[in-house]
């Protein structure tokens, strides 16, 4: 009997315990998510995006974009920096230069610095722009600039935890550059860019270039059509002083040297070879006059024209350039093979005119010994009052005219063929003279233009 009771009270014991067992586990569920939500509302919530940037620079915070940071205190200092996309379209007319770049600008503005949010910096929508604080930079030598827009604008805004602000927009910009044009087209151009502030004085705002190896850069593999941008880039200072104030302002000088393929190939050589040709009259025959006339005015009418059309995309500067004294004095050797033509022609005819010279002199001898020997005769029988002249006695096909003689014959023959040689002669030297002449004016123009000016204008700093 005893074992039975014991046996008995082991089960009722363990049908006790599987009953209480799965009550207890719910009980323990049950108090876990309690113990969640009670640890839940102790802690924060993290806040959403927008509604950080509400509380940064919405209308509740407090910011006003309309003032500066550290209004009343020390400037702003921003730090800028440019990269060059595209640079081009240097016209030489208008004196300006086309180029597309990206500006960034970065200051501290220590009402957007933020502790809320784990993100080191937030890359914002650019509409949000209008919503903070700018410089108020411009470009003092623009003449004309653009946004771009496609797909959507083309402006960065970055905010960082210490609240330095970084501003980065794409612009196209025609800007202007005074050239100088002398040495055209062996020149080498400096273009400058400023960047200045419109309202605010350095007491407000002052501007300063980023490190000068990252101030500015340019595109892998940016090329001119006429020109090479040279690495160095001077960049300075150029504040300006005006009756509203002292204004910040910073530039940057490009050195521009232009590539003169062009102009060899379309102005220097056609000319050459025009001043060449017009020495082909000097072994044309003197007697084709048309000939050589035809090619004379002919090269002239074309070293005319060649010279207009090197002028054509030049503005009307009062100083000579080079590109003008190559012209005017391939001009001048084409018209003065024009006019040695002109001088052996005239020198080959001469003999006729001293022939015509000796004819008349030695008719007015004949005509003078006639007179004395009629005077003689006359005065013999009393008829001098016959040897009165009439009015028009003397003139006409009427007067005595005795034919030339053979030494006259011969002498016009001797002159003539003196003259000749002398017209020949004249061309001899000619074909000498001119190209030694033009070569020697070669060496001077190439010495001068390519080697010392080209000196100078490097060692100006």
């Amino acid at each position: 009997m005893g074992a039975l009771r014991a046996g008995a009270l082991a089960f009722l014991l363990l049908l006790l315990l599987s009953c209480l067992l799965p009550r207890r586990g719910p009980l323990r569920l049950v108090s876990g998510r309690e113990e969640i939500k009670a640890a839940s509302r102790g802690s924060p919530q993290p806040m959403s995006p927008s509604d950080f940037l509400d509380k940064l620079m919405g209308r509740t915070s407090g910011y006003d974009a309309r003032i500066r940071p550290n209004f009343k205190g020390p400037p702003v200092n921003v730090t800028c920096n440019i990269f060059i996309n595209s640079f081009g379209s240097v016209t030489e007319t208008t004196m300006d230069y086309r180029v597309n770049v990206f500006l960034r600008q970065q200051w501290n503005d220590p009402r957007l610095a933020y502790r809320e949010y784990p993100d080191d910096s937030l890359d914002l929508d650019p509409s949000m722009l209008d919503s903070i604080w700018k410089p108020d930079l411009f470009f003092a030598n623009e003449k004309g600039a653009n946004f771009h827009e496609v797909t959507t604008d083309n402006k960065l805004l970055r905010i960082f935890k210490n609240g330095n602000v970084l501003y980065s927009i794409r612009l196209t910009l025609i800007l202007s550059c005074p050239m100088d044009l002398k040495n055209f087209p062996m020149d080498i151009q400096t273009c400058t860019m400023q960047l200045e502030s419109f309202g605010y004085t350095m007491n407000d705002l002052i501007f300063k270039w980023l490190e000068e190896q990252e101030a500015v850069q340019v595109a892998e593999g940016l090329t001119l059509p006429q020109f090479i941008l040279r690495d160095e880039k001077d960049l300075g200072y150029c504040t300006k002083y005006y009756n509203t104030g002292k204004f910040t302002c910073i530039e940057v000088k490009f050195h521009l040297e232009r590539q003169m393929g062009y102009y060899l190939i379309q102005m220097y050589i056609p000319s050459l070879l025009i001043v060449i040709l017009s020495w082909v009259s000097f072994w044309i025959n003197m007697d084709a006059a048309p000939a050589r006339v035809g090619l004379g005015i002919t090269t002239v009418l074309t070293m005319t024209t060649q010279s207009a059309g090197s002028r054509a995309s030049l503005p009307k500067v009062s100083y000579v350039k080079a590109i003008d004294i190559w012209m005017a004095i391939c001009l001048l050797f084409v018209f003065a093979a024009l006019l040695e033509y002109a001088a052996v022609n005239f020198v080959s005819r001469q003999h006729k005119e001293f022939m015509r010279l000796r004819r008349r002199q030695r008719r007015q001898r004949m005509e003078e010994e006639l007179v004395r020997e009629s005077r003689f005769y006359l005065r013999g029988y009393g008829l001098s009052h016959c040897l009165q002249p009439k009015e028009g006695a003397g003139e006409g096909p009427g007067v005595y005219s005795p034919p030339p003689g053979r030494m006259l014959l011969r002498e016009g023959e001797s002159l003539h063929w003196r003259y000749i040689d002398r017209a020949k002669r004249i061309d001899t030297i000619s074909r000498a003279v001119f190209p030694f002449t033009f070569l020697v004016f070669n060496i001077f123009y190439w010495v001068i233009y390519k080697v010392l000016r080209s000196e100078d204008i490097h060692s100006v700093p």
